[in-house]
């Protein structure tokens, strides 16, 4: 294993509670996790939950609104900073 601390970015696209508790895990490992969400959030208890644990583990979590040229840039760029990417 190697001692060089990655980043990894979560794009919350289709499921995103569940791309939201995976990135919550991933905060366990000594790695930077950094979410990226595709649109809206929904307000339901489980994404609040994850939300929750998120905030407390400081691991940002940004929308995007990939409808716009600004909003696709954005993603790309988070993209090509990152060492691993998963898209739920």
């Amino acid at each position: 294993m190697s001692d060089a601390r990655k980043t990894i970015l979560v794009i919350a696209q289709h499921n995103k509670p569940e791309a939201l508790r995976m990135a919550t895990g991933l905060t366990l490992l000594d790695d930077e996790v950094r979410v990226s969400v595709l649109g809206e959030l929904g307000d339901d208890q489980d994404t609040l939950m994850q939300m929750e644990a998120l905030e407390f583990a400081e691991a940002p979590v940004e929308s995007v609104a990939v409808e716009t040229e600004e909003g696709m840039g954005r993603l790309a760029d988070s993209i090509l900073g990152a060492d691993a990417v998963y898209v739920i």
